[in-house]
């Protein structure tokens, strides 16, 4: 499912225009980017998490000239799934 077909969903099953669906579904999202930007975590419990993982520099290799090169530290978002999601995925087909 893309943001597109979300978008749609939720304006069949909710009765809403196009531009509001949109504006939720951009409000969830734009909500979620901000909170990871400040460092803090997100949390649906029993689906997923999503935390901020901070990596320490670096030194690595260009590996199509061989060159050396420092890596600088970093942060990335880190997805953990729950176990609710686990087993709802996990169930055998219908």
């Amino acid at each position: 499912m893309n943001k597109l077909k979300l978008i749609e969903k939720l304006k069949d099953r909710c009765s809403l225009t196009q531009i509001e669906a949109t504006n939720i579904v951009n409000l969830f999202f734009t909500e979620m980017a901000d909170t990871l930007a400040k460092g803090e975590r997100i949390e649906l419990r029993g689906l997923w998490s999503f935390y901020l993982k901070a990596y320490k520099s670096y030194t690595g290799r260009n590996p199509k000239t061989g060159e050396i090169v420092k890596v600088s530290s970093k942060k990335l978002p880190f997805f953990k799934c729950g176990k609710e999601l686990k087993e709802r995925v996990d169930l055998p087909p219908n």
